[in-house]
């Protein structure tokens, strides 16, 4: 219960949306029963492996992303599965700026060429777009590197009265993890197979190969 209203309210908060209005539009959602209440009532703090779990977590999404970028040819980018979807370069650059947006909620700054607003639409080329990603990923990386694990529970009122950095965090990677899935459905529909599939049943027939001899 309190993940999805973290992410109410940070999709807010990146949207310029205020955290008021968020907050007051989840007060009329039904009452949680008693089992979602007294979880929301554990002050544990959380792990202390967050935070190179998050990196492993986040630098393979990194590496995802790019290959993936990367087999998809350059007139595919503008390909999308419906009128007012997002098409494949809307998608990456999407994702793209949420790198930038998340870490922003952490007091890092956005890159001057940058613009949230407009970076979702800025291109279609194939070579900017992957480079948009890599950078966009190492910038969330170093955010993730420079923080200590006290920072993970460092309190951040503005996305809600029990939140805290660590939560930045989990949204960051779940957020690329959503968005690759989708990624992979939009490749799948126009014929192209993921490369880390492609290497897996390789090795797998390697294997089978081997077993043979």
């Amino acid at each position: 219960m309190k993940k999805l209203l973290l992410s109410a309210l940070a999709v807010a908060l990146l949207s310029g949306t205020t955290v008021t209005r968020a907050a007051s539009q989840s007060s009329t959602a039904p009452s949680a029963p008693p089992q979602a209440a007294a979880q929301s009532t554990d002050k544990t703090p959380p792990s202390y492996d967050m935070k190179p779990q998050s990196l492993l977590d986040l630098d393979a999404m990194h590496k995802k992303y790019v290959d993936l970028a990367t087999a998809i040819p350059q007139e595919k980018y503008t390909w999308r599965p419906a009128e007012g979807v997002r098409s494949f370069s809307e998608l990456f650059l999407h994702v793209a700026g949420a790198n930038y947006g998340f870490p922003q909620l952490l007091g890092v700054p956005v890159p001057a060429n940058i613009d949230l607003k407009t970076l979702q639409k800025s291109t279609t080329d194939k070579a900017q777009i992957i480079d948009v990603l890599n950078k966009s990923f190492d910038n969330a990386h170093a955010t993730i590197e420079k923080m200590t694990n006290a920072d993970f529970n460092k309190a951040l009122p503005k996305l809600g009265p029990d939140a805290n950095e660590g939560d930045v965090i989990y949204l960051l990677v779940t957020h690329a993890h959503e968005h690759l899935g989708q990624s992979i459905a939009y490749a799948r529909v126009n014929g192209i197979v993921p490369p880390w599939t492609v290497a897996a049943e390789a090795a797998a027939a390697k294997k089978g190969d081997d077993s043979k001899e």
